[in-house]
């Protein structure tokens, strides 16, 4: 008896710490009616569906802004190639387990897709800082 009253009290401080962790990586305002781990996987899904569009629409106004430049957008497209293999390896090395579903449990979906949402966000920045450029600045990264 008392063995299964530990195993229970286990259980209870590692279901406490996973969706502790999970509360803390969710961005400020995520999933105001997120009452189950399935409201919150499907709210996560939402953040990395948004991150996502406004990725490839800042990409396409940086492709047309530069229509012209061919040499440009050649380098942008094999930049871009090479981000999508980064952060699919990155999120590989945040959740290595061979079967992460049964691995991380049900709060998977959700901490996968905020990771994935977050390195979207970053590299719309970047992108964000290429479209504006600066006249003159060369030695400024974001401009071609």
């Amino acid at each position: 008896m008392k063995h299964s009253h530990i195993f229970f009290a286990a259980l209870l401080i590692v279901g406490f710490a996973v969706s502790g962790y999970a509360q803390k990586r969710k961005p400020a305002g995520f999933c105001p009616r997120g009452v189950t781990q399935a409201d919150l996987n499907e709210c996560a899904a939402e953040e990395l569906r948004k991150t996502d569009a406004e990725l490839n629409r800042v990409y396409q106004q940086l492709l047309a802004a530069n229509k012209d430049d061919q040499n440009f957008i050649d380098k942008l497209k094999a930049a871009q190639r090479a981000w999508l293999s980064f952060r699919d390896a990155q999120l590989e090395a945040l959740y290595p387990a061979p079967d992460p579903q049964s691995q991380y449990g049900s709060v998977f979906p959700m901490c996968y897709s905020l990771a994935k949402a977050e390195l979207t966000a970053e590299r719309t920045k970047h992108l964000q800082r290429m479209l504006k450029g600066r006249e003159g600045d060369v030695c400024n990264w974001d401009v071609h």
